[in-house]
């Protein structure tokens, strides 16, 4: 067989190898995503190995641990006026995005570096006054959250700067796979390090991230972002944060675009914290059963992912790929309903997996729409805008998922909903109710945005003829236009 034809079989079947190009080769590429590596490994222990080993192996109170864990949202407001900063940054050096990935980097190191010594202080296993627990360890996780809020908004921005505009669905969908590997390599390898738990193991574990962090952004970071003497620190100021928002905010829909990402994230978050104890209360499931959710949701995020990808390369609209996700979601929640007065959990682990292919595709769509709508000199604040919303939404879709369902289950065995509503899984049904709805309504936003926004640089390659134009095209799963 010919090179040649290797080489084409390769480019077919090697997920992603598709996505290089001569600007942007595919082993940079793959090295430059190894960021999303460390911010999947630092959420992971973040929002989940720490939340239990915090309660259970730990004893500190349920509440204290939601607080700390919760501090990291505090930062991801600030994700647009990194964005913004990064956008305009003025150095010696001439590197804008570099310098925010770095002190990301330090900061994420610095929360994880100290965030077991102050655990252990937290739990009560030392003679220092409980305030000095509760410091170290709310500065600890308010340090890593903010160190990987800045490292994920800069290189991001980072990956858009370098990538030319016909790929850039294809290295959106790369960064996001990575993400996805990240979360699910962390969480299989704690659990396995962490067992059987000692207080050692923790700060092995937990430090152990903290020098893996260094080492993967610090690969990722080299050589990727070339040195210009236009960034070189001149007198000139830069925009205002408020004068760029102004700016951002009256570029096409930036409001509905914003309320449809907030909405459809908090419709697939709501459920994180429910799904592995509805299987097990609800279906009686074995902890086997429930901790396979975890790759059920991968293998349909990067399904999802992989088909958003195949489809914008071919011209599809974004916005139309989103909102196919939040279909995808409408099917995926009412076959996770079904499952329990059907018993069926083959139909639970069918819901579980379009959940993880609904919320693929529309991560990608809406990212990838943030990307091309963003100005060359604003592409930092309108990825920043786009993470901050869906941090928001994911941290309060969360916290509401757990109250509506504690709230709702108490009022059910109260016989408040009648006798027919007084099992189980009346709570965790009506969570699933309310992420439905929030599914309509962002149907209902991302209409008016189907085939209406296009970026600069697909207009100007629909001039040429390089790129189908994106107007609104016959939806088809199976086919090239979504």
């Amino acid at each position: 067989m010919p090179v040649w034809s290797w080489r084409a079989l390769g480019d077919r079947w090697l997920p992603f190898a598709d996505s290089a190009t001569p600007e942007l080769p595919l082993g940079r590429l793959l090295r430059l995503s190894l960021f999303q590596i460390s911010v999947g490994m630092a959420t992971v222990l973040l929002i989940g190995t720490l939340n239990r080993v915090m309660i259970v192996e730990l004893g500190i109170p349920a509440w204290v641990v939601a607080t700390m864990i919760s501090l990291p949202l505090v930062f991801a407001p600030l994700r647009m006026l990194v964005g913004h900063r990064s956008d305009n940054h003025r150095s010696v050096l001439g590197w804008r995005r570099v310098p925010y990935i770095w002190f990301g980097t330090m900061l994420q190191f610095g929360g994880l570096a100290i965030m077991p010594f102050a655990l252990l202080l937290l739990s009560g296993d030392s003679h220092a006054p409980p305030i000095v627990g509760e410091a170290g360890a709310a500065l600890a996780f308010l340090m890593a959250g903010a160190g990987l809020h800045t490292t994920q908004t800069a290189g991001l921005a980072l990956a858009t700067d370098l990538a030319p505009a016909h790929v850039r669905p294809k290295v959106v969908a790369l960064l996001c796979v990575m993400l996805l590997v990240g979360t699910v390599i962390a969480a299989i390898g704690f659990g396995l390090l962490l067992s059987p738990f000692t207080e050692l193991k923790l700060i092995q574990v937990v430090q152990g991230s903290a020098a893996l962090t260094m080492v993967l952004n610090g690969v990722a970071l080299w050589k990727q972002e070339a040195r210009n003497r236009d960034r070189v620190t001149t007198g000139q100021p830069a925009p205002s944060f408020r004068d760029a928002w102004r700016a951002y905010a009256n570029t096409g829909r930036a409001g509905r675009r914003l309320l449809a990402i907030g909405m459809g994230t908090m419709a697939f978050s709501m459920q994180d914290v429910l799904l592995e104890p509805y299987g097990g209360k609800i279906l009686h499931l074995p902890v086997g059963a429930t901790t396979s959710l975890t790759a059920l949701l991968a293998v349909g995020g990067g399904a999802g992912l992989a088909l958003a990808a195949r489809a914008l390369d071919r011209g599809a609209d974004p916005y139309r790929v989103a909102g196919f996700g939040a279909l995808a979601g409408l099917i995926a929640f009412s076959s996770v309903i079904f499952a329990a007065p059907m018993a069926s959990p083959m139909l639970f682990a069918i819901g579980v997996t379009m959940i993880g292919f609904g919320a693929g595709l529309f991560a990608h769509g809406t990212l990838t729409a943030s990307m091309n709508m963003a100005k060359s000199d604003a592409t930092g604040l309108a990825l920043g805008a786009w993470g901050a919303v869906q941090a928001l939404a994911a941290g309060i879709a969360i916290a509401a998922g757990g109250v509506v369902s504690d709230t709702v289950s108490s009022l059910a065995k109260q016989g408040r909903f009648g006798p027919t509503l007084t099992g189980p899984a009346t709570g965790y049904t009506a969570v699933y109710l309310i992420e439905l709805i929030l599914l309509f309504y962002t149907l209902i936003a991302i209409g008016p945005l189907v085939g209406h926004e296009t970026s600069r640089e697909d207009h100007a390659l629909s001039k040429s003829g390089g790129l189908a134009n994106l107007q609104p095209a016959p939806a088809s799963l199976g086919g090239a236009n979504v």
